[in-house]
């Protein structure tokens, strides 16, 4: 097989080596060389579904279950995995109607989890109220599904209430660790909130060597540790971006490159947009061309950081390109009530 090279008799083997190394990209290729022999084999589908949704790559991994559980429909799991693949893919509709075909009770609460976080991704808050309250009070779900809920509506004290009971309940995840963080730091509590960024990266880097904290700063050459399931629950980039936000706040500016540096590597075209923003704007000073490029490239995405359109224009006034400014607002009109308040856009709108 091209680029991997596989003994007679030990392909399975293979297969399960690369993915205990968490070479997920490796096995993908393997898989799709077998499935393309063998025609849809069900073991290989399964895992190649598996890989994908490591790697986050969860479209991919949406097909491989939609498949499995078109092949197989007794087997309520494969639906199940299909509709979370769905959800995390962010095709609400589709998650959800996926999900409601499933009538099994040994899902029934997986399924409802799933369809809170469905309904919360649709902003539909009522409707993920509704469910949550579905779940027992002393649950560390629904503690955290509560918290959430008050955090989008600004409730923060609360919420992080909410967070730290379900802490005390189900014990310290990095997530939780994460979400007590970002209460804190707008609350202005940046100590507090930095205890707990130290703890998401002491835990990251005693747990994960593979990936390669601090290996940017110090100079040495690592390749890309890509945005695998791994990375993600470790919450390191979200602490990272919250230690760089907390230092450029407190006008640490040095510092906050560092926490940048500092994060697990990956590609430019890896990087998440809170990553590309808090780049763009931290590095302003000294590479203006570049974070314009940045800020304008997520203006232009599905979804970016609500502090970018405001940002851009503000750094545009800054260094004097007034007649981008009034581009900028006149091309996105649809933005102004959304990420303005009336102060800045009477502002703005005078250049």
């Amino acid at each position: 097989m091209a680029g991997i090279q596989i003994k007679e008799g030990e392909v399975t083997a293979t297969i399960y080596g690369l993915i205990k190394d968490q070479r997920y990209s490796d096995t993908i290729e393997v898989l799709n060389n077998i499935i393309q022999t063998y025609d849809k084999s069900r073991p290989a589908l399964s895992l190649l579904g598996y890989c994908y949704y490591q790697l986050q790559d969860f479209v991919n991994a949406a097909d491989c279950y939609e498949q499995l559980a078109s092949m197989n429909p007794d087997v309520d799991e494969y639906r199940l995995y299909y509709a979370q693949s769905l959800y995390k893919a962010g095709l609400y509709e589709e998650a959800m109607k996926v999900s409601s075909q499933i009538d099994n009770p040994t899902y029934r609460q997986k399924i409802a989890k799933l369809q809170a976080g469905i309904r919360f991704g649709q902003e539909d808050f009522a409707g993920t109220k509704n469910l949550v309250d579905e779940g027992a009070d002393d649950e560390p779900d629904t503690l955290v599904n509560l918290g959430c809920l008050l955090f989008k509506e600004g409730q923060h004290e609360a919420a992080l209430q909410k967070f730290v009971q379900a802490q005390q309940v189900g014990g310290e995840t990095p997530a939780l660790c994460y979400n007590i963080a970002l209460c804190h730091y707008l609350m202005k509590q940046f100590k507090q909130s930095l205890d707990f960024v130290s703890s998401i990266i002491s835990k990251g880097i005693s747990e994960h060597s593979e990936l390669a904290v601090g290996m940017n700063t110090e100079g040495i050459d690592v390749r890309s540790v890509g945005n695998t399931l791994t990375l993600h629950e470790s919450a390191l980039i979200e602490a990272f971006n919250l230690q760089a936000a907390i230092e450029f706040q407190l006008k640490h500016y040095d510092l906050a490159r560092v926490a940048l540096t500092d994060m697990p590597p990956r590609s430019e075209e890896e990087l998440d947009p809170v990553t590309l923003h808090n780049t763009a704007l931290i590095n302003m000073e000294t590479n203006p061309s570049e974070g314009f490029q940045k800020l304008q490239y997520l203006l232009q995405q599905e979804s970016f950081p609500p502090e970018t359109f405001s940002n851009l224009l503000l750094l545009y006034i800054k260094y004097e390109y007034d007649d981008m400014a009034a581009d900028v607002l006149a091309e996105n009109p649809h933005l102004h009530s959304m990420y303005l308040n009336d102060e800045q856009l009477e502002t703005y709108c005078r250049y």
